[in-house]
């Protein structure tokens, strides 16, 4: 079976596990106070150009984004997403859980757009009885987006230049971080989501990692306590040096961005072939996640060798699939897929 629902169903780089087996019987000290630790968080540091940033190495997707906005949030605030936003649609009430709501604007091809940011805040803090209201007081989103596209350097810079204005936190989630850094056609880098977000972090689950997530606070008033509020939550590693290896090693000699472009890559050649196969896209999405409108039978065709992720009826006839590459699908892989096409 062809596996390409996601990006995770892989275990991790070939030098990570060979990492982890060299120094697996090293006594470092717990909660992420060891030497690979500090190692890999010097080099995220370096990566982002941010020197001086808080850097903190979590665990999954879910409890980063949970950890974070209940940190920075106040009782009665609430965090502005899109529609579509992982943290509205695809975390099972998780910032709920943690006392937020997620305020929600309408998506453009999986994207906010800044214009509409900047009118919903305006509105809603001038909204007689504001503040009887949640108060909106944090923005989220991610990069690369649900339905893989991704933000422009300018739609960036305008959404932060809005949230600064409103004096409100830009959150950036960055689970495929690597992925959206690697499109096709990505006019932005890593430097620039660090002088643009105040808080933001780089997947590794979904990049080459066994888990891990590297949260950067380049806005270090917002990082005050938050490892306790870390460890209220049941998110810090006892044995903090699993995750402080995984990163050491995926930033060193480019390995993160390599393995990203490769994903890249193979997402690009299965794409020339849905079009040359005259396939219609549910979203355009120049990153490693590709969304497919499929024939019911062709789809279930498809999927007695290749599995995919349902991601939304179209019609009657018809389903929105998505297929998605990582840093381990081979060109063998992709090929045989285009062969079942």
């Amino acid at each position: 079976m062809i596996r390409l629902a996601c990006d995770y169903q892989e275990g991790c780089h070939p030098k990570i596990l060979e990492k982890l087996v060299q120094t697996n019987l090293e006594s470092t000290p717990g909660y992420g106070t060891d030497a690979y630790c500090e190692s890999a968080k010097a080099k995220i540091r370096e990566a982002c150009g941010a020197p001086k940033a808080d850097v903190f190495l979590l665990i999954g997707g879910t409890q980063t984004n949970s950890t974070v906005i209940r940190a920075i949030l106040r009782p009665c605030e609430g965090v502005i997403a899109v529609e579509s936003g992982h943290i509205n649609g695809h975390e099972g009430g998780a910032i709920e859980m943690g006392g937020h709501k997620v305020l929600t604007i309408a998506p453009h091809d999986g994207k906010m757009v800044a214009e509409e940011l900047d009118k919903y805040i305006t509105d809603t803090l001038t909204a007689p009885s504001w503040d009887h209201a949640v108060i909106p007081a944090m923005v989220y989103i991610s990069q690369a987006t649900e339905t893989g596209s991704v933000y422009t350097l300018a739609e960036l810079e305008a959404i932060s230049a809005v949230c600064r204005r409103h004096k409100m936190p830009l959150f950036i989630d960055g689970a495929r971080l690597g992925y959206a850094l690697a499109s096709e056609g990505a006019d932005m880098t890593l430097k620039d989501i660090a002088r643009l977000a105040d808080v933001f972090y780089i997947g590794g689950t979904k990049v080459g990692a066994l888990l891990g997530e590297a949260v950067v606070f380049t806005n270090t008033a917002l990082s005050k306590s938050f490892f306790t509020i870390m460890k209220q939550g049941g998110a810090v590693l006892a044995k903090g040096r699993l995750l402080g290896i995984q990163f050491d090693t995926l930033f060193t000699d480019n390995l993160y961005f390599e393995i990203s472009r490769h994903a890249v890559a193979m997402a690009m050649k299965l794409k020339e072939a849905f079009k040359a196969k005259g396939y219609r896209f549910y979203s355009e999405s120049p990153s490693n996640q590709q969304f497919v409108i499929l024939e019911n039978e062709k789809l279930a065709e498809i999927e007695k060798s290749v599995q995919v992720s349902h991601w939304c009826k179209v019609d009657d006839k018809h389903m929105a699939v998505r297929f998605c590459t990582s840093w381990a699908t081979t060109e063998e892989t992709i090929d045989r897929v285009i062969e079942l096409l």
